[in-house]
């Protein structure tokens, strides 16, 4: 598949980062995800200098409106998705067991699992669509 559209949650840093820069390498159509916009556009930047076409869209991955918009919006922008890396996560609230909240569970919990349900059931809509 030459030129695939890419869209990449927790792509900010690390990991989703590394895999944005390397999808704009080679040629890839990169939706960037993630909540901090100057960082995202930032990002948007370095890709389009390796001739990648680039977007970043504010989304967070635990609220299920802002799922559907990430891919409804990468739809309309490039056409299609052919290639989901969801890789929004958090390691919560680092401590003893014994300090830690239902609260602090439940954030981790929703970033970390919830995130990928929603994610992977808007992509799979629109991918399914594609044939």
């Amino acid at each position: 598949m030459s030129n695939p559209v890419v869209l990449i949650t927790g792509a900010l840093t690390g990991i989703g980062r590394a895999a944005a820069v390397a999808f704009a390498k080679k040629g890839a159509k990169v939706v960037v995800a993630g909540r901090r916009d100057e960082a995202g556009k930032a990002l948007v930047k370095e890709l389009r200098s390796f001739g990648s076409e680039a977007e970043f869209i504010n989304a967070d991955v635990r609220k299920e409106d802002d799922v559907r918009a990430l891919v409804d919006k990468t739809v309309a922008r490039f056409g299609r998705l052919d290639v989901a890396v969801n890789n929004a996560g958090t390691e919560g609230q680092v401590g003893p067991i014994t300090d830690q909240t239902a609260e602090s569970y439940a954030a981790t919990f929703d970033t970390n699992v919830l995130g990928v349900i929603l994610s992977m059931k808007h992509e799979v809509r629109v991918m399914q669509g594609q044939g």
